[in-house]
């Protein structure tokens, strides 16, 4: 049996509306990667590329995708990604563009770049900030959503609970 090398795209959609985020569709998002393959490679590259394309991972909140497609054909894809200029859904067309970030071998590793990647974005936000009510509010927010504090929230319900 062969096994079939696959590539992992990871990318950022960048727009300046912020309801292109929330309105964001695996399916509608797809299908403008195919389109902008077809425009820029031709039958050629669509058929290579759409062999095992799929959008693996979507996150509408901080516009994260994770793309995957053949090993031999992810030249093809990262070429075409500068060319998606739009996407649409629910009838209405949202300007962005998609950044490319890493390309990986596996999920993981795309992963573990995205980690280490959103902590640089942290540090550098956190040395922006021009005064330390913006910095405490930055870092009171971030501990706001910690998995530690929800976890401790949902122990203290047990107990109380318990307790009755």
């Amino acid at each position: 049996m062969v096994r079939f090398k696959n590539r992992y795209v990871l990318c950022e959609v960048v727009s300046e509306d912020p309801r292109c985020r929330q309105c964001i569709e695996d399916r509608a998002l797809g299908l403008a990667i195919r389109d902008a393959i077809a425009r820029v490679h031709g039958d050629y590259g669509l058929a290579c590329c759409s062999i095992s394309f799929t959008v693996k991972y979507l996150n509408a909140y901080t516009g994260t995708v994770l793309l995957r497609c053949r090993k031999d054909s992810y030249r093809l894809l990262c070429s075409a990604l500068p060319f998606v200029r739009s996407l649409e859904s629910r009838a209405q067309r949202y300007p962005c563009f998609l950044n490319t970030l890493h390309v990986g071998g596996t999920i993981r590793t795309c992963q573990k770049f995205l980690i280490h990647y959103n902590r640089t974005q942290l540090l550098r936000l956190l040395q922006n900030c021009t005064n330390e009510e913006e910095r405490q509010c930055i870092q009171k927010s971030l501990l706001s959503c910690s998995l530690t504090e929800e976890q401790s929230q949902s122990g203290d319900e047990e107990e109380d609970d318990g307790t009755e």
